[in-house]
């Protein structure tokens, strides 16, 4: 008897920074983090981690995060 493998879609939130040169893509959910020359190529990237990472750890269930966003002070020396 063979075991068929299903794949389930899940949609995940993708952080993309500039970082000098390189495009860096970070996964809060799973805690995946990749690199790439470009935004499409980081994200890219970021998939295949993500999906290599989560083969070998599988998740049960993902909690989306809060994103916000506060002021701070910032003082300039005259």
């Amino acid at each position: 008897m063979s075991v068929a493998s299903i794949s389930l879609m899940k949609v995940l939130t993708a952080i993309v920074q500039k970082d000098e040169n390189m495009y860096v893509a970070k996964c809060p959910e799973i805690g995946t983090v990749s690199q790439g020359a470009t935004i499409e190529g980081a994200i890219a990237n970021l998939k295949e981690a993500t999906e290599l990472y989560l083969e070998e750890f599988p998740v049960k269930g993902v909690s989306r995060p809060l994103f916000t966003t506060f002021e701070v002070a910032e003082i300039v020396k005259a």
